[in-house]
């Protein structure tokens, strides 16, 4: 794409889109390009319409892959190419929604026995301790923990947003034994190669590694550790309001996702199956 992907990046920029953000549409629009090998000038609104035909009966992508290709293409015809298109004639595919699936407490427990290096240990647990996304973790600077207050600070989180989360005490005791050892400057938990943060597909590979080794056959990645966090403190009282809040949630409903799959209101549920009456004898247990 050449000028046209500094172009698009450029515009990306200036309207403050993460860096995340920028690479995921850029790879989107290449994609588009390529699948055609012509310059994106040339490609019409029948062109994308052959390319969604593409990505849902040939290669059968998920909803939010698909949807995420739109935002790329409707983002760049309308603020690079300045095309006066009706966006409406690029559709997003319909949503579905798909609840998490939670790691148990000592499934947890397993995954932090199972990561055998201190660094990656630590953070793991900084992500469950504090609910933290992949890229708060990875960003973290030393300075962000502060134990005289017990609280880490995520500056600058999804949306922008600053916001402080609670220090657990056993967090701080792994984190002074991990600062003994590797003796980090700035970033809290660098990559070996120049200091910088950790990207996020190291931190993939080092979660499924130690998933592997802890026999966890669920479908979880990084992410879930927050999705741990959130609905363990449901299931222990916590209110969803303060929930929403350390988890830096701009909506409730977001949060209330957590609802659906914390077990608290599930276990003190009686299924109407163990209230008929006259129900067959159970068989008897075989050893």
């Amino acid at each position: 794409m050449g000028q046209f992907r500094d172009r698009m990046d450029e515009e990306l920029r200036i309207r403050g889109y993460s860096a995340s953000t920028r690479e995921c549409y850029v790879r989107c629009v290449r994609n588009f390009v390529r699948h055609f090998m012509r310059p994106p000038d040339q490609l019409t609104l029948e062109h994308i319409r052959q390319y969604q035909l593409h990505l849902t009966r040939d290669r059968h992508v998920a909803w939010t892959y698909f949807n995420q290709v739109v935002c790329a293409l409707r983002f760049f015809y309308r603020e690079v190419l300045k095309k006066n298109w009706e966006v409406r004639h690029i559709p997003y595919q319909k949503t579905g929604r798909k609840l998490p699936e939670i790691l148990s407490p000592e499934e947890v427990a397993a995954l932090f026995r199972a990561t055998g290096n201190l660094k990656h240990r630590a953070l793991f647990m900084t992500m469950y301790a504090g609910g933290l996304r992949v890229s708060e973790v990875a960003h973290l600077r030393v300075t962000d923990i502060d134990p005289q207050r017990m609280v880490i600070r995520i500056e600058q989180g999804k949306g922008r947003k600053d916001r402080y989360v609670m220090l657990s005490p056993y967090l701080h005791a792994v984190l002074q034994e991990y600062a003994k050892a590797v003796h980090p400057d700035t970033v809290l938990f660098p990559s070996r190669a120049g200091g910088g943060p950790l990207s996020p597909r190291s931190i993939y590979r080092i979660f499924v590694r130690a998933k592997t080794r802890a026999h966890i056959h669920k479908h979880v990645y990084p992410y879930s550790l927050r999705h741990a966090y959130a609905t363990h403190l449901l299931e222990h009282g916590t209110n969803l309001r303060v929930i929403q809040l350390l988890l830096g949630h701009r909506s409730l409903r977001t949060t209330q996702v957590y609802t659906q799959v914390a077990d608290t209101q599930l276990q003190a549920t009686q299924s109407p199956l163990d209230r008929l009456p006259d129900l067959p004898s159970l068989p008897p247990a075989t050893s």
